[in-house]
């Protein structure tokens, strides 16, 4: 019998689009025959807010970018400033920013496994995940002071040192989710239910995603073995043995066994950190570009001045423009910034990584299925907060 086009909004209030986006699509029986995204219901002036602040007050807005892994854009932004600065950043700071920025993207990696295997049906396997994730997170309210927001990288370095017994007892947590990674890796990677709906969908070949403009796991689910972590080290990177998972078809299940695989990959860097880690100095002590000690505020006249010039007026970052990019979890985050001398960006551009995934949802669902909608969806973390800007 022939059959009419219907046309159906999905979200944003949809437990499919997670409140976040709306989806248009045009079904023809149970296939897409078209889909075009709605964005926008999470915009908020990400960079118009950071060019009317200090430097040093826009990492709270670094923050609510990819949420679920808020230390590694604090991490990407400070770096872009101290670019700018031609600031060298003591060690061990190095090192604190390659610990959290790990432990973080396991945290976002869980949270991907967990959604996905959930919104397939496998509930157990969610639960796995976000237990390992919130044990992660409770070691980083420790040392940062909050589980999600965490405002922990300054420029020059990061904001506190490690408090004490902190290594010991996120190895014990490391342990754990090891374990809980390897369940959920058990319940998922030979599910018959949930292999069926993932291989062989939404497959994105290596030449198409290089020129679709893909970065990270989703790129490297295609086949190309692009890590910039790997390409143009920064930070301790370059001091750490970690290989890089490529995929060899660029489907769904791809993208999830390089979350897998990553996570093992994040958890040898962050033990090989602990290993390397020494004591030191954990912001530069430039009193231009990072508060005096309290001590030193309270009993001189210089430490008075220093602590209310950088408040009130900012880091007066030199004039000129620079481009910093780091590797997070959901591939290149980068940071254009734009400086007039002044203590306030003049001008701010942000790359986020999900993006380039996102607009492409559409030519990746052609021809698919409509439940084959909300796992893609899934594979390509689409997090409201980065790629909305």
């Amino acid at each position: 019998m022939p059959t009419k086009r219907m046309l159906v909004n999905l979200g944003p209030s949809h437990p499919a689009m997670h409140g976040t986006t709306r989806a248009v699509v045009e079904l023809e029986g149970e296939k897409l025959a078209s889909c075009k995204l709605d964005i926008g219901f999470l915009h908020r002036g990400f960079e118009k807010s950071c060019e009317n602040v200090t430097w040093t007050q826009c990492f709270p807005y670094t923050d609510r970018l990819n949420y679920v892994s808020s230390i590694m854009n604090n991490v990407g932004f400070a770096l872009a400033v101290e670019k700018l600065c031609k600031l060298e950043v003591p060690e061990r700071a190095q090192y604190l920013r390659v610990i959290t920025s790990e432990i973080h993207r396991i945290c976002d990696h869980l949270t991907l496994v967990g959604a996905m295997g959930m919104e397939l049906g496998a509930m157990t396997a969610f639960l796995y995940a976000i237990e390992g994730r919130d044990l992660l997170w409770d070691r980083l309210t420790e040392l940062c002071g909050a589980r999600l927001t965490s405002n922990y990288a300054r420029v020059g370095g990061v904001s506190r040192d490690l408090p004490d017994g902190w290594v010991e007892k996120t190895t014990r947590t490391l342990d754990r989710v090891v374990l809980l990674r390897d369940e959920l890796d058990g319940l998922l990677t030979r599910n018959r239910i949930f292999v069926d709906r993932t291989k062989d969908v939404a497959v994105v070949s290596r030449q198409d995603a290089i020129e679709l403009g893909y970065t990270g796991p989703c790129l490297r689910a295609s086949g190309e073995p692009y890590d910039i972590r790997k390409a143009a080290p920064y930070l301790t990177y370059d001091r750490l043995d970690f290989d890089i998972p490529v995929g060899s078809k660029g489907d769904n299940f791809d993208r999830y066994l390089m979350r897998i695989e990553e996570m093992k990959q994040s958890d040898s860097m962050i033990r090989q950190c602990f290993a390397q880690l020494t004591p030191g100095e954990i912001v530069v002590k430039d009193f231009r570009y990072a508060l005096p000690p309290k001590p030193l505020v309270y009993s001189s006249i210089e430490g008075v001045m220093a602590h209310f010039k950088l408040i009130m007026e900012g880091i007066q970052v030199p004039a000129g423009e620079a481009y910093g990019y780091t590797e997070a979890a959901n591939g290149e985050l980068g940071f254009y910034l734009v400086s007039d001398g002044g203590g306030r960006p003049y001008k701010l551009g942000l790359r986020a990584p999900g993006w380039p995934m996102l607009a492409s949802l559409p030519w990746m669902l052609r021809g698919a299925l409509l439940a084959d909608l909300v796992p893609t969806f899934d594979s390509i973390n689409m997090i409201g907060g980065e790629v909305e800007q």
